[in-house]
């Protein structure tokens, strides 16, 4: 509905959520890709331990940006219940 307004305001928040939402999707779509060969790939077993040794070490590649997108979305999601909540507490005291 931020498409249809004459408002340039409209428009650029549009422009800036499919921004947003675009780049969460590549974020997604490279991370999905199965290449069995690359020891990045989600499709894969987290700790490595070599035969000749007793140590084992974990190989999560968790970046910063991945922690960031999820905690956006986890805001984004419980940030209304948690705003419900309150005024739930506050209405009731």
């Amino acid at each position: 509905s931020y498409f249809v307004t004459d408002k340039v305001f409209g428009w650029i928040a549009a422009l800036v959520t499919l921004g947003i939402q675009f780049g969460i999707f590549v974020f997604f779509i490279n991370a999905a890709e199965a290449n069995l060969q690359d020891n990045r790939t989600d499709i894969q077993f987290t700790w490595k331990c070599p035969r000749d040794t007793d140590v084992c070490s974990n190989k999560a590649d968790l970046t910063d940006a991945g922690w960031a997108i999820y905690c956006v979305l986890m805001v984004a999601f419980l940030s209304t219940d948690m705003i419900s909540g309150a005024k739930l507490i506050y209405h009731s005291a």
